[in-house]
């Protein structure tokens, strides 16, 4: 999961800088003259809304990614950053704000306590599996190593994607953090990074958004495959359990092991530490592949559709709200969805399309979400 800087946000789309007049002439020259280079400008706003400072309206001579290269470099010796979009009537708008954003370092200690605590959460719940499938009542920790292990790689895995392409594009980004729940069904409720400074333009958003899930994906599969395949098929218990839901991939990964749909009226697979893992791996996958707000998910289709993507909002919603009436682990998840699903990562240049590799690989992502989304994650199975 990413965690974007405020400028980055749809509903504040800009740095919180106090209004500020071009009164050096220089850099008032130093603007004109990079916009001429690049645009025929039809309009200037030297009193645009703060926090900007002047305002160009044109049409743009070259294209998109090479102009805004152009006037990043020129615009940066002034502390100002470029947003370069396009009005309601299709004319390009270069905007000028102040205010330059330059993260200073952060100290890492927190990000290792935060690890270290969530492996002890980890080989926690691990362990209070293994005593479970032994009917054992001693937990003995470094049993539920497999867990541990198998999950933090899928965990690992997915941040690092987004931390390694983050940095390939020379975007600010801080370390994965961990969130342990040492009381709870998994453990741990994931990890995020957070990038420090706005993305360029949607080729970035893209690549730092898809980067994570597909990496913890390809973990993922195969710990879920071993672990299947060193699983039990076992006779329904006699008494309640919990049962985990099937999603398209896990129900044909359960067919390609065993031989047939599971459960059946009468067996399940009873899955041990690497198989949990997986499976939880492809959960924690499917939700950040929700396509809504800043949820990786979200970024993917922003750049696929700009601001169309505001029309996926009631829908979206919609449906996760019916999913809450069918399972309750889904309420609080509607609630985030509404309150923060209209809030997109928004590129400081939005007019720069994806390139045809990058919009397949989006609908392959999208249909990714399709075959790993659980719509009924756990249920407690009454007998």
């Amino acid at each position: 999961m990413l965690n974007e800087p405020s400028i980055l946000s749809s509903g504040q789309a800009a740095p919180q800088a106090e209004p500020e007049s071009l009164s050096a002439v220089s850099t008032e020259d130093v603007f004109k003259a990079s916009v001429v280079a690049v645009m025929d400008i039809q309009q200037i706003d030297y009193q645009p809304a703060p926090p900007a400072t002047v305002s160009y309206t044109g049409r743009l001579l070259i294209d998109s990614e090479t102009a805004y290269a152009q006037l990043d470099e020129k615009f940066a010796t002034e502390d100002h950053h470029v947003v370069l979009t396009l009005n309601p009537e299709g004319q390009h708008v270069i905007i000028a704000l102040k205010g330059r954003i330059r993260p200073k370092d952060r100290p890492r200690w927190p990000n290792l306590v935060l690890l270290l605590l969530t492996i002890l959460s980890l080989l926690y719940v691990g362990a209070a599996q293994e005593a479970g499938m032994h009917d054992s009542t001693d937990i003995e920790l470094w049993r539920g190593w497999p867990y541990a292990l198998s999950l933090l790689l899928i965990l690992g895995s997915h941040e690092l994607g987004h931390y390694f392409a983050a940095r390939y594009h020379h975007v600010n980004v801080t370390l994965p953090y961990f969130i342990p729940l040492p009381f709870g069904f998994f453990g741990t409720l994931g990890a995020f990074i957070q990038l420090r400074e706005p993305m360029r333009n949607r080729k970035i958003l893209f690549d730092i958004g898809v980067a994570g899930p597909l990496a913890g994906l390809i973990v993922a599969v195969p710990i879920l495959l071993i672990g299947l395949a060193t699983s039990d098929l076992e006779p329904l218990p006699t008494e309640d359990y919990i049962l985990e839901g099937n999603s398209l991939t896990y129900a044909v990964s359960k067919f390609a092991i065993f031989g047939e749909w599971l459960p059946t009226g009468t067996k399940d697979v009873f899955i041990n530490q690497l198989a949990k893992a997986g499976w939880t791996g492809l959960m924690i996958t499917g939700l950040n592949l929700i396509p809504l707000g800043q949820l990786d998910g979200g970024h993917v289709v922003f750049t696929l559709l700009g601001r169309k993507v505001q029309y996926l909002y009631l829908p979206v919603v919609s449906i996760f709200l019916l999913l809450a009436f069918y399972n309750a682990m889904w309420f609080p998840w509607t609630l985030l969805l509404f309150f923060f699903g209209r809030v997109y990562a928004v590129p400081l240049d939005t007019v720069t399309p994806l390139d045809s590799r990058r919009r397949w690989l989006g609908y392959a992502a999208l249909v990714i979400f399709v075959l790993v989304f659980v719509p009924n994650p756990l249920q407690i199975v009454q007998r």
